[in-house]
């Protein structure tokens, strides 16, 4: 996994024996055993690192109007309940220009508006929530509701 981990040399005086990975990749989803040896005393610990993804697509850019879907797996082993999604914040009702199915967000027609933070909220039969955040960004025509404009002759327009 190098260069992706790493372990604070410095932290380990003070008994802190943390692996750090970054990026973090789907991959590495799973168990992880950390054993310390001192003098003649062995302390070992497990930790399990689960993985959630969001993707889209067709991947980025995403072009106003045209539809997207957003999609958010987990690699928790419960069965998965209930999927909510969140924009900027906000609870999203998924009817209408929204559906949902299956962790997964339909945009049939995604507006400048729809940009920003996308939240993908998992909830499994075990009553653990896992959540995960997406930065959309759609191109489209941000401009005045009526795109006329008027210049002189002989004068340069933007």
């Amino acid at each position: 996994m190098r260069p992706r981990v790493s372990v604070q040399d410095s932290a380990l005086r003070n008994g802190n024996f943390s692996l750090r990975i970054d990026p973090v990749r789907s991959e590495d989803a799973g168990l992880y055993e950390a054993q310390v040896a001192y003098n003649t005393e062995v302390q070992s610990c497990q930790v399990e690192l689960g993985i959630i993804t969001v993707t889209l697509s067709p991947p980025s850019p995403v072009v106003e109007n045209e539809p997207l879907l957003l999609s958010c797996n987990s690699s928790h082993r419960a069965t998965l309940m209930e999927t909510r999604w969140f924009h900027n914040g906000h609870l999203v009702p998924t009817s209408g220009t929204f559906w949902s199915l299956h962790g997964a967000l339909s945009i049939l027609r995604p507006a400048m508006s729809d940009a920003g933070s996308w939240c993908c909220q998992l909830r499994y039969s075990d009553n653990e929530i896992i959540s995960a955040t997406y930065n959309l960004q759609i191109l489209g025509f941000d401009g005045p509701m009526n795109p006329v404009v008027y210049a002189a002759a002989g004068s340069a327009a933007d």
